[in-house]
């Protein structure tokens, strides 16, 4: 579970670098989510194909799997918007905060133990949230910095609703149907919002849907075979890909707080 989770930092680095590259290049939001969810479902679909087969992606639990999809949609809009609004760094150290929703999350609806150790570390973690977010400061802008926020609150819902899916349902199974089914409203917005682009633009959103769509497969299962609080805190190594995609894709460096608040985060 625990080096799923690291793929899963890598390959969604390489999503959100392509997020923010794409919304430079004029593609707006729900064309992304769309073109994500795309990767996703034909990820899930592939894998099953060469594995277990299609019937494993038959299910009872559609209710679980309609709300999964509201809470990931919601999610991944704030994610998003968060890395075309802030810096890569930035933006994926605020993003840091979804272990300490899930822990606290995972305590009250899941009822996983959670000692004094676990809520230490959550509290030296906020701290350490704060000291990059600055607020009241012009450190980072207000509005990026509560999406960013908003973003990591929904991620760990997402992270409960997947946890409660992965009971019964195979990784794959649970990345289909979430892929599919949030095509649905996309697909219905995409003749009113879709646009032509050039061809590099295209190869960039291939490449991001492609690594979206790996990424959903590596969460799904390091969410089935591990506990929530023992993978969450693998993210924290996705900062370091971040910094090197936001240096080398668009010569951003992390501010100063950033770099004295993450390892405050890390440590935690």
């Amino acid at each position: 579970g625990m080096v799923l989770r690291i793929g899963a930092g890598v390959t969604l680095a390489i999503m959100f670098a392509g997020v923010k590259w794409a919304a430079q290049h004029g593609v707006g939001g729900v064309e992304s989510l769309f073109y994500r969810q795309l990767g996703t479902a034909l990820a899930a679909l592939l894998f099953v194909g060469f594995g277990p087969g299609l019937d494993s992606l038959r299910t009872k639990r559609i209710t679980g799997h309609v709300v999964r999809m509201g809470i990931g949609v919601v999610a991944m809009g704030f994610n998003f918007l968060s890395f075309a609004l802030l810096p890569m760094a930035e933006a994926t150290a605020i993003g840091f905060s979804v272990p300490i929703f899930s822990t606290l999350l995972a305590a009250i609806l899941l009822g996983e133990r959670t000692g004094p150790w676990r809520w230490g570390a959550v509290l030296f973690g906020f701290i350490g949230v704060l000291t990059i977010v600055q607020p009241g400061s012009n450190h980072i802008a207000l509005t990026g910095g509560l999406v960013a926020l908003a973003a990591a609150l929904t991620t760990a819902m997402a992270t409960i609703a997947i946890r409660r899916l992965g009971a019964t349902e195979a990784a794959a199974t649970t990345v289909f149907w979430f892929g599919a089914s949030s095509l649905i409203p996309r697909g219905l917005a995409m003749p009113f919002v879709g646009q032509a682009h050039s061809g590099d633009v295209f190869a960039v959103l291939a490449v991001m849907a492609v690594a979206g769509g790996v990424a959903q497969l590596f969460l799904t299962g390091a969410l089935r075979f591990a506990p929530v609080s023992l993978v969450m805190p693998m993210d924290y190594l996705s900062l370091l890909w971040s910094s090197l995609l936001g240096f080398l894709v668009f010569s951003q460096l992390p501010s100063h707080w950033t770099l004295i608040g993450a390892p405050i985060v890390i440590a935690a």
